[in-house]
């Protein structure tokens, strides 16, 4: 890994096939060190690291880094069967070590091993740095999702890239998985470049872009240091938004104002002239002077107008939208003292054997705690009936409904409103779309294929479609809600769940969430104890 490390972009252009704007001369330039790139979802956060890895291309622009270049991507998949060192990539070279052991000698052989003679000892450190207790030989299996993103991650720094890009690498990880992450950004000595919502994470870096309106600004220092100066550049653009506005209210006053006293000069001339008291060619000439003076009057106080309403759209631009979702759901409701879910004696196909017993009443609100493979998802699919217990049943007594991790939910190919139309089939599209129009999904945006919404706007979107579902849900479960998820679309989350009326279970490590969504009672299925 070179100390000249270097990751630089120029002019990027980028728009989706249907036209639609993402990046627009975009340029950056990153040295060694630690960056954390944030944004509203669909401001093209992942998209840009997409470019920056090959994996799209730009309509115009240039990309160069110095060195190699790692990536992680957010939806990493890992394929069931294969072999740990496969994922890690070094697999030909671990069969070529073992060919050398039983005495091959041949030029391929050597040519595969090359340098790695230690790559073993070396994987094995790394694996037990993040944590994974894995061996080399092992099947992948059925991994959680935040060992997934560990073992993705070993094998990016196994590789030791001198530019790491990371996509929401703390999506799915459990605490201690968090703590692990946090020491390998802190370790890596190239360019770093992580997208991510985690505030914790973004503590770690050195410096914070905020990618809006197709190009990044930069502010030194964590993500606590750009809050501060993100509020005082809102504070100090609302202001001037006010001083805006009450100057296009003067100038309009003022416009007025002109405009009567002009039309009472020429109601005075137009008397004096029907009087007759003046010459013919005096009362013309008078009256061609007024009417340039007049002209040029009007036009001094409508230029002044239209200078302070551009000065007004200047300012507005400057301010940040900060919409949230508004949402009645009556329909939610239940009794306090009722029964929605009984587990009894539950074991679990896959995570921790042990039976759970659980009930759950009324409108509780229930966190779902664990180590990474305790079962959190496990157990929510099953609660569903997606996934058959071992033994045991799961006795769920009113209509739910689960956001699960991928939200594979929705249907691609259909557009927003028609796939809340899959979920409430015996309502109006005028409802619907009123409805969605509080999840912000107003006019076109509720026409807009699945396909290409952020990761954002697509869980805002099964978020609609599973709230405005009939039955009304009375029990909502969700999985891991906050991942891919930026710091206002969390906030618009806890609006919409204020006004979810039934019980929920939520599967999450990210604390301060559970916090702020008024949690009654937390299962660790790590210990198997309620409290």
């Amino acid at each position: 890994m070179s100390s000249r490390s270097s990751l630089s972009v120029t002019d990027l252009t980028f728009s989706w096939p249907d036209g639609t704007p993402v990046l627009d001369g975009l340029s950056l330039a990153l040295g060694p060190g630690r960056a954390g790139l944030v944004g509203r979802n669909g401001s093209g956060k992942s998209t840009l690291l997409r470019l920056l890895a090959g994996h799209l291309t730009p309509r115009s622009g240039t990309i160069r880094y110095a060195g190699s270049l790692g990536y992680l991507p957010q939806d990493l998949t890992l394929r069931v069967g294969s072999r740990v060192d496969d994922v890690l990539g070094i697999g030909a070279t671990r069969a070529a070590l073992r060919a050398v052991e039983s005495g091959d000698v041949s030029k391929a052989v050597f040519e595969t091993v090359g340098d790695d003679w230690d790559v073993e000892e070396r994987a094995t450190a790394l694996l037990d740095r993040l944590g994974l207790r894995l061996g080399l030989d092992q099947p992948v299996g059925e991994m959680s999702g935040g060992e997934a993103v560990l073992l993705g991650l070993a094998a990016e720094l196994l590789r030791e890239p001198d530019v790491l890009l990371l996509d929401e690498p703390t999506n799915n990880l459990d605490q201690t998985a968090h703590t692990r992450l946090h020491e390998a950004v802190e370790a890596f000595s190239g360019v770093l470049l992580v997208v991510s919502h985690d505030r914790e994470l973004l503590e770690h870096v050195d410096r914070i872009g905020d990618l809006h309106d197709g190009g990044i600004r930069w502010y030194g220092g964590t993500f606590t240091a750009y809050e501060e100066a993100l509020a005082g550049e809102q504070e100090r653009a609302e202001r001037s938004v006010r001083n805006a506005e009450a100057d296009v209210r003067r100038q309009r006053r003022e416009l007025a104002e002109a405009q009567t006293r002009l039309a009472r000069r020429e109601r005075v001339g137009n008397k004096v002239s029907a009087s007759g008291s003046q010459p013919r060619i005096v009362m013309g000439a008078w009256k061609r002077k007024a009417q340039v003076a007049a002209g040029k009057h009007r036009g001094l106080h409508e230029d002044r107008l239209a200078t302070a309403q551009g000065e007004l759209a200047a300012a507005e631009e400057l301010v940040r939208d900060d919409a949230v979702i508004h949402v009645d759901l009556p329909g939610t409701e239940v009794p306090s003292g009722r029964v929605v879910l009984s587990l009894v004696d539950l074991v679990l196909r896959h995570g921790e054997n042990e039976p759970l017993d659980l009930e759950v009443r009324g409108p509780e609100r229930i966190a779902l705690v664990g180590r990474n493979g305790a079962g959190k998802t496990t157990l929510l699919r099953t609660i569903t009936g997606q996934v058959e217990p071992a033994s045991g049943r799961a006795d769920l007594r009113v209509p739910a409904r689960l956001l699960p991790q991928r939200i594979d939910v929705l249907d691609d190919d259909l557009s927003v409103v028609d796939n809340v139309a899959r979920f409430s089939p015996d309502a109006d599209n005028n409802a619907r779309r009123a409805r969605l129009a509080r999840f912000l999904f107003r006019g076109r945006a509720a026409d807009q294929p699945v396909a290409t919404l952020s990761g954002g706007e697509r869980f805002r979107a099964a978020l609609a479609a599973l709230l405005l579902a009939e039955p009304a849900p009375q029990l909502l479960l969700l999985d891991e809600p906050t991942n891919n998820l930026d710091v206002a679309s969390v906030d618009q989350l806890v609006s919409a769940l204020e006004n979810h009326r039934g019980a929920l279970v939520v599967a999450s490590h990210d604390e301060a969430f559970l916090d702020r969504i008024g949690i009654t009672r937390t299962v660790d299925l790590s210990r198997r104890a309620a409290g």
